[in-house]
């Protein structure tokens, strides 16, 4: 079913007339039987999501889902073929890929090698016999540490120490402090649970989640070699002690205030903050002068912290650090560690209860630790340079609605709107892949040792994060890896990237009508052009530094705009008793809202000079638009995913990315005929604009 699905998305797509362009419009996706002005998305997408329900080893299905699968088939091609070619220089990135993949895909040998992997970090920690030697531990973890979440390693402590842009002085790279990295995606805390708020709140379903826990951790430290007695008592251990720190960790919403986070400290402030860690010893082990500025995220974690350090008994920190060790290797271990991991993290937490092929999986390790080269490998085979060409010109032309929309603005002072201008002639795009390819000669690789290759890969990594502290930015490091199915905008860096995963059906079809492609990837190219305009965003400047370019008026009226968006997203029902954090989602909510309003100017703008497009397969060009944007979002989600998506992620469910958006846009109300009191229309008054 999966692969007949790969290719439904192509080959139900109409044929328009006129140039031969297809429409861009899935008409057999569509549910007639549902009227548009009542649920657009149900409209658009109900024909396929009935015949596709959610396959079991998934916790979403839609065509994103569909277009990721695709291009993980296609790195698995390109995968195979170097773990199978014995002709590779032992030392290229092509063969370290291949071998990388070969030892992941040997599961008989890593069910073999049992726990062996960890007996030294294991070892380590139950020789912790004062405070000196937690802390010597804990700075040696921070240079060792383990790789879990996307693309981001974590540490076993309270913090992660990495690097970045300083967000008042972009061209300078400093140290930061963080609990989890910036995009804030689930498994990249320092805590076990995916977020601050499970640890804290007293509803139902968090104390649900936080039992299903111990059952979790006492079966984890149970395969470990714990008696069931010990195992239950760590594991209520290793909750309290995470609940105290929880309990000083920013909630999302807050963290995405860039002012909140910005907190500039040299070693004097550091040992004065949190005085029970040695931090002249965690610089030196790290390779970062003792004369850096360190910036802390959150100073307020770094406090509880050193409470922690100086209160909580030694025989509490061994319990914690040893779950942490076994949580975070878990997934790279023995069958049943990893089964016991999967079924709690994908499980209880997704509502899925079967793996997907071992294939996939090995797939995305080696996509995420030695992105570039099989990156390299990914654009060299599938992605055309024409491709690129027309995506250059629809930003382009996407950058020319915006500065139509900021000059048209009747509430912008002209202070406000040049500085609004100039960030937006400043802005760099990145189309395909980076400019320059990372290396990995220094990363050892062996197919019989699959855990040490990816401890190798991320430790490798995180000393090149170390080594950035210090030198000018480099502005050719992506965040993403090409084949990657996504986009993203960096305020501080004042760019925003469109890897080549996501310039492909449904998203980017250069054989179809540009009202498609318009409504489609032009509203993700207008959805990060407008990141730089966001509540987040937008307090920074041309140069990508944090910094107030308003007057004080127009900030004001800019909040009071992004606030009817807050109100919109409090209020929309999910279902289930579910309720969108407006605060949360409002980056990305703005993002979807203006993201639209331009792609849609900018089509229109094409088609100056030029007479009105004909209807094709029944819609007319711009119904084909809202209907491409839409189609985007055909996703849908178990129930326990989309409870954990609302609880940690700056994203709207995809459902009401389409609803949400549209609800605020005259343009889509006309286009169908919908009027004021249907369920795609807000009340007149309440319709949000952000220019």
């Amino acid at each position: 079913m999966r692969l007949t699905s790969v290719f439904l998305v192509l080959a139900t797509i109409g044929i328009g007339a006129q140039d031969g362009r297809r429409s861009g419009v899935e008409l057999t996706a569509m549910d007639r039987t549902c009227k548009p002005c009542e649920d657009f998305w149900r409209f658009v997408n109900g024909g396929w999501l009935d015949g596709h329900p959610i396959p079991t080893a998934r916790s979403s299905w839609g065509p994103s889902n569909v277009l990721r699968l695709q291009t993980r088939e296609r790195l698995r091609g390109i995968l195979e073929a170097a773990a199978k070619d014995a002709r590779l220089p032992v030392d290229s990135s092509t063969r370290k890929m291949g071998e990388l993949y070969a030892s992941c895909m040997d599961t008989a040998a890593i069910d073999a090698r049992g726990l062996k992997p960890i007996e030294p970090d294991l070892a380590r920690i139950a020789a912790i016999a004062s405070r000196a030697d937690l802390v010597s531990a804990l700075i040696g973890f921070q240079k060792t540490g383990r790789p879990f979440g996307e693309t981001n390693g974590i540490v076993i402590g309270l913090f992660r120490v990495t690097s970045g842009s300083d967000a008042k002085d972009p061209e300078r790279v400093t140290a930061r402090i963080v609990e989890r990295d910036a995009a804030g995606r689930t498994g990249t805390s320092i805590l076990s649970l995916p977020d601050r708020d499970y640890y804290v709140k007293d509803d139902a379903s968090s104390r649900a989640t936080r039992e299903a826990f111990i059952a979790h951790a006492t079966r984890l430290l149970e395969l470990a070699g714990s008696a069931h007695a010990d195992a239950e008592r760590d594991a209520r251990t290793v909750l309290t002690f995470e609940t105290a720190v929880a309990r000083s960790v920013m909630t999302i919403a807050q963290k995405r205030d860039p002012d909140s986070v910005y907190h500039p400290m040299q070693l004097t402030e550091l040992r004065a903050l949190a005085p029970a860690f040695d931090w002249a010893q965690l610089l030196k082990e790290l390779g970062i002068p003792e004369s850096a500025i360190v910036n802390v995220s959150e100073p307020e974690l770094l406090k509880r912290a050193n409470e922690q350090l100086e209160t909580v008994p030694i025989d509490a920190w061994k319990s914690w650090l040893r779950w942490r060790v076994l949580k975070l290797a878990a997934p790279y271990l023995a069958r049943p560690l990893a089964e016991e991991d999967f079924r709690f993290q994908e499980g209880v937490l997704n509502g899925v209860n079967e793996a997907v092929p071992r294939w996939e999986t090995c797939v995305n390790i080696v996509d995420r630790d030695l992105t570039d080269a099989l990156g390299q490998a990914y654009v060299e085979k599938y992605f055309p340079a024409s491709a690129k060409a027309r995506m250059t010109t629809l930003v382009e032309n996407l950058r020319e609605a915006l500065r139509e929309e900021l000059m048209s603005s009747s509430w912008m002072q002209p202070a406000t709107r040049q500085q609004a201008l100039d960030k937006l002639n400043a802005l760099r795009v990145e189309i395909g892949y980076p400019s320059k390819w990372l290396g990995y000669s220094e990363v050892p690789i062996n197919r019989a040792l699959y855990f040490e290759n990816v401890r190798a890969a991320w430790t490798a990594g995180q000393r090149r994060e170390m080594e950035r502290v210090g030198k000018p930015l480099d502005r050719t490091r992506w965040g993403m890896s090409p084949p990657t199915v996504n986009a993203y905008s960096s305020a501080n860096l004042t760019t925003v990237v469109f890897p080549a995963g996501i310039l492909q059906p449904p998203f980017f079809d250069p054989n179809v009508d540009d009202a498609a492609n318009y409504g489609a990837i032009g509203a993700v190219i207008g959805h990060e052009i407008g990141h730089q305009f966001d509540d987040g965003g937008s307090k920074y400047d041309a140069k990508g530094q944090l910094n107030n370019w308003w007057t004080e008026q127009d900030r004001q009226t800019f909040e009071h705009r992004t606030s009817c968006v807050v109100d919109q997203f409090n209020t929309l029902d999910v279902g289930g008793g579910l309720r969108h954090n407006g605060k949360q989602v409002l980056g990305e909510a703005l993002g979807d809202l203006g993201g639209l309003k331009i792609a849609y100017k900018a089509y229109r703008r094409s088609l100056r000079g030029k007479p009105e497009p004909a209807s094709i397969d029944g819609f007319t060009a711009d119904q084909r638009f809202f209907i491409a944007f839409a189609r985007i979002w055909g996703t849908e989600m178990r129930e326990e995913a989309k409870r954990l998506q609302i609880n940690t992620n700056n994203h709207p469910v995809a459902r009401f990315r389409a609803i949400g958006t549209l609800q605020n846009m005259p343009e889509f109300h006309r286009a169908f005929g919908c009027k004021e009191g249907d369920a795609m229309v807000r009340p007149v008054g309440q319709q949000c604009s952000l220019w």
